[in-house]
């Protein structure tokens, strides 16, 4: 039982990780139809930015702030001047956005080198509690709680106030909402800068968890993101926190209990999926 509850927990915890960076891309693709395969790149960002500043200042949450605000900036640049010349095209999207994804990687290691930084939690997450008799790990309890405290925040700003209203409007219609006289590229941009911020969290608050960051991990997370969206269901953010759950608790558990079949658990989960369900688990239909 003990080990039961370990697998769930550290499961969870990277479940977490790879839902902020599936739920900004979720978001992107749900209303800007955008394949955006540079978004690694953002959650790369975040991590060596937010590590860099915490190592600089010695504040863990001010590192956590400052890997936000470089994603809001990666994300506006990103939007203005790769994104919005190629709407409407998906293939050009796939490729500069790939090219942007290489790009962003090589730039990591012009800055803080080629070489893994290492990167340690702060004192206070350091450690564990011991709760009848099954150890819980402070700081993956902490990623959980971040995790679950950004999705409960970006559904409310997407159900209860006026801008998540024309968010939603924008995914179900965005030639109507131009009609009424909204700007649909002012609600694009802010929905970019809010999923490139949401990756940037990610991938600081990756590097206490691993212990070590480096310039590739974007590309790993971004396959692991991409496979979430997939099961969810393309722009279902429910879906996104569900579907980063089971790929989390799937690869926790096979890497455990068959090692050999951990890298294609995730794949194996979304062909699953898509046979009984191909628009998803919480997809609509066409």
């Amino acid at each position: 039982m003990d080990v039961l509850l370990n697998l769930s927990l550290n499961g969870l915890a990277t479940g977490m990780l790879i839902f902020l960076l599936a739920a900004g891309l979720t978001l992107i693709l749900g209303l800007m139809d955008v394949l955006n395969f540079a978004h690694g790149g953002l959650f790369a960002w975040g991590a060596y930015s937010g590590i860099w500043i915490y190592s600089k200042t010695g504040s863990f949450f001010i590192g956590i702030l400052g890997a936000i605000l470089v994603g809001f900036l990666l994300g506006i640049l990103t939007e203005r001047w790769i994104i919005k010349p190629v709407y409407g095209n998906h293939v050009q999207q796939i490729l500069i956005t790939l090219g942007l994804m290489l790009v962003l990687s090589e730039m990591l290691k012009v800055v803080w080198g080629p070489n893994q930084i290492s990167a340690n939690p702060p004192d206070y997450l350091v450690g564990s509690w011991e709760i009848g008799g099954v150890i819980i790990i402070k700081y993956r309890l902490f990623i959980i709680f971040v995790g679950l405290l950004v999705f409960a925040a970006v559904q409310f700003l997407l159900s209860k106030t006026k801008i998540g209203l024309v968010v939603r409007a924008g995914v179900m219609n965005k030639e109507m909402v131009q009609a009424l006289g909204i700007n649909i590229q002012k609600v694009f941009m802010f929905v970019f800068m809010i999923g490139a911020g949401m990756a940037a969290l990610g991938g600081v608050l990756l590097g206490p968890y691993s212990g070590v960051i480096h310039a590739e991990m974007g590309l790993e997370f971004a396959i692991l993101a991409f496979i979430v969206v997939v099961i969810g269901g393309m722009g279902n953010f429910k879906g996104s926190l569900l579907a980063a759950a089971l790929v989390g608790l799937s690869g926790s558990f096979m890497a455990y209990y068959v090692p050999d079949l951990a890298l294609a658990a995730n794949m194996l989960l979304m062909a699953v999926v898509l046979v009984f369900r191909p628009q998803g688990l919480f997809g609509m239909k066409g």
